[in-house]
């Protein structure tokens, strides 16, 4: 499954470049891609449908939040 997020406070490039890279490591993470420019997440996850998609997302916010504390990712 493909699903865009918007990043909300994500004030850093050289950050969104870090989250990029821990968030490709994540189990049953195909691709993730930040970019700073837009602020958004493009996520392509081995799931089947959305619910099965949180687990990610929340593995997703713990990294963005270790680097920046007031980013979120807006579900």
């Amino acid at each position: 499954m493909r699903k865009s997020f918007k990043l909300e406070n994500l004030d850093c490039a050289n950050c969104a470049a870090k989250m990029e890279r821990e968030i490709n490591q994540l189990p049953g993470v195909n691709k993730a891609t930040i970019s700073f420019m837009t602020s958004k997440l493009m996520l392509d996850a081995q799931v089947e449908a959305i619910a099965d998609l949180e687990p990610v997302l929340d593995a997703a916010q713990a990294i963005c939040t270790s680097y920046e504390k007031d980013c979120r990712i807006i579900r």
